[in-house]
């Protein structure tokens, strides 16, 4: 038993560093427990060691140095070119590189058998070079979203009056804007958590309550039936919660006994497949001015 532990050990530290030299992350708290990594910065999976801001003027030069000797084989972007060079984004050498340590020596012909050439700068160049390189990856976004200012996303891109207009049409049988949706949009001021309350069938009261739940009726025997707020359905058991708020399950055999659900969401859960993305940016556009 003794032997099984060991080897699993070294396999896991031996697992740890072969990820790390394929350029794959681990969770920090995974690292740390394997003694490599104490602290990280905040920022993406592939986010390298927290670094301190760049010179702007040498970020600037690196940056025009950098179009004229790297971009066509590592991209604009730094996620890779036309001419196939790597994705820098996950380069060990890039997200490791502190001083330009790791990459002035790639830069000047450390990596030509594996297909790299000798960039012919001197070191002030691809030190600039390796500057700009690390204040791009300084601005990678989560989840390797590519480098750049995070931006808020706006989703009110739709026609407020088609919305209107959909809303009459479709809506406005069960709903009302001068009943259950009076001032929709004050109490979800966040356009995306309205748009998925309304989507998710239409759950829009702060709270969800009892108009948002289905109920059952379960036909014991004939005469004999008891009604509950449904917890659970299939063919093998139906379960209940009773208004004195106690569980109770019954067992089916396929469609016996028989249960009658009444779920005040089911249109709303009907209509997710039908709804186009113009249908939902309209009804979400409509729905934001109703403060």
């Amino acid at each position: 038993m003794r032997i099984r532990f060991r080897i699993l050990a070294i396999s896991t530290a031996s697992l740890t560093a072969a990820l790390i030299v394929l350029g794959w992350s681990l969770p920090v708290a995974s690292v740390a427990a394997a003694g490599q990594v104490t602290s990280h910065g905040v920022g993406s999976f592939n986010a390298g060691q927290p670094r301190a801001a760049e010179d702007p003027a040498t970020v600037a030069h690196g940056k025009t140095l950098y179009g004229i000797n790297c971009q066509a084989c590592h991209g604009a972007d730094l996620r890779g070119g036309d001419m196939g060079g790597p994705n820098l984004l996950r380069s060990q050498a890039a997200l490791t590189d502190q001083h330009g340590e790791r990459i002035i020596p790639i830069i000047q012909g450390a990596r030509q058998a594996q297909g790299m050439p000798n960039i012919g700068l001197n070191d002030e160049d691809a030190g600039a070079v390796a500057a700009y390189v690390r204040s791009v990856i300084g601005t990678t976004g989560r989840q390797g979203a590519p480098p750049g200012e995070e931006k808020p996303l706006n989703i009110v891109v739709g026609d407020p009056s088609r919305g209107n207009t959909y809303f009459v049409t479709h809506c406005s049988t069960c709903h009302s804007v001068t009943d259950d949706l009076k001032g929709i949009a004050s109490r979800f001021p966040e356009p995306k958590t309205l748009q998925a309350r309304w989507l998710t069938g239409g759950r829009l009261a702060a709270v969800d309550g009892p108009a948002t739940k289905a109920a059952a009726e379960v036909t014991l025997a004939p005469g004999r039936t008891v009604s509950g707020t449904l917890v659970h359905l299939d063919e093998f058991l139906v379960t209940l919660r009773m208004s004195d708020g106690v569980e109770r399950s019954y067992r089916r055999n396929g469609e016996i006994p028989r249960v009658v659900v009444h779920d005040p969401l089911q249109k709303h859960r009907d209509m997710l497949p039908i709804y186009t993305d113009e249908n939902i940016h309209d009804v979400t556009a409509y729905l934001v001015t109703l403060k």
